[in-house]
């Protein structure tokens, strides 16, 4: 991977800090972590004047301001304390000044409407928590929102929707940065999957029941042998299930067919190898278990809008 040009990393903090959310961040890109090499530094970079509290009863001591924020090369947004509440003017233009810089900026759920009041997602796609999609959408209609993904990547700008989405984007950015190993390797860290990817539904309408933990096991071995035959009569007799109850627990666990979930897990595959191997596209399509290049190709636009190889050359030069 080539080296971040800008390895700092800014989380926002202002009175009233969404502590889950500023605590992703810091666990995430904060967190010293000596055993990877050119690791991110962290700074906590003050909206306005102290003292800041926090959720929870405890105050924050930011140790840099405006230019230490316009100086990052990663500005998150941990959340807003109130997204009916215009952010401060002082900050909206400190964050359009770093945008025009050549900073990221990534927002956790309800950070998003930070970003938008900036102006920078005008035009451009952008998610938050589902409570909040309909409210966004009123507030700034110029924006392309995705209300049911877990996270949007629009480049230098990326949004992600409830709170443990940040989860999710900041580890699709760790892989951005540091590639597929060292973001499972954070992922195992952290007790989390590795990847999920960012159009999965945020919910599913149905609470996953007691067969979810019934075929962990069965997703597991899914995983590990995504070349073999996974039709529902093969996993559903490997699940001690007839075929009708497989459907209907799998559908429950997942909110998926085991079709849609199969075809996820091998997208999953095929772009770790894309990132982090040379492999031909054809050894890719055979090795992620879609057999053949025309097969992953015809996948890779119907789910991801993109074809394997631009998705390669994307990762390279990001």
């Amino acid at each position: 991977m080539p080296p971040l040009p800008n390895r700092d990393v800014a989380a926002v903090a202002y009175d009233g800090l969404c502590t889950f959310e500023f605590g992703i961040a810091v666990e995430l890109f904060g967190l010293p972590r000596p055993e990877l090499a050119d690791w991110y530094r962290f700074r906590i970079c003050a909206a306005e004047p102290g003292p800041l509290r926090a959720i929870g009863g405890f105050v924050i001591s930011a140790e840099g301001g405006f230019d230490a924020l316009e100086a990052a090369g990663t500005i998150i947004v941990p959340g807003w304390r109130d997204i009916a509440e215009p952010p401060p003017e002082p900050l909206l233009a400190s964050l359009r000044r770093a945008h025009a810089n050549g900073a990221r900026l990534v927002s956790i759920c309800s950070g998003v409407f930070v970003l938008a009041a900036t102006g920078l997602l005008a035009g451009r796609r952008a998610t938050t928590h589902w409570r909040y999609t309909d409210a966004l959408a009123r507030a700034h209609p110029a924006i392309r929102i995705e209300p049911d993904v877990l996270y949007v990547d629009e480049g230098q700008i990326m949004t992600s929707a409830g709170s443990a989405a940040g989860l999710d984007l900041g580890l699709h950015l760790i892989r951005r940065d540091f590639g597929p190993a060292v973001a499972n390797q954070v992922a195992r860290r952290l007790v989390i999957p590795p990847h999920r990817d960012g159009g999965q539904a945020q919910f599913v309408d149905r609470p996953v029941q007691a067969e979810g933990a019934a075929l962990a096991g069965l997703f597991d071995w899914i995983r590990a042998n995504l070349t073999e035959d996974l039709s529902v009569a093969r996993l559903a007799a490997r699940a001690h299930m007839s075929e009708r109850t497989f459907l209907r627990r799998f559908a429950a666990a997942t909110g998926a067919t085991p079709a849609d979930w199969v075809t996820a897990a091998r997208l999953a595959r095929a772009r770790e190898l894309l990132e982090g191997s040379d492999l031909s596209v054809e050894r890719i399509a055979s090795e992620s278990g879609f057999g053949t290049a025309d097969t992953l190709r015809h996948h890779f636009r119907t789910r991801l809008k993109t074809s394997p190889q631009r998705y390669r050359d994307r990762f390279l030069l990001a």
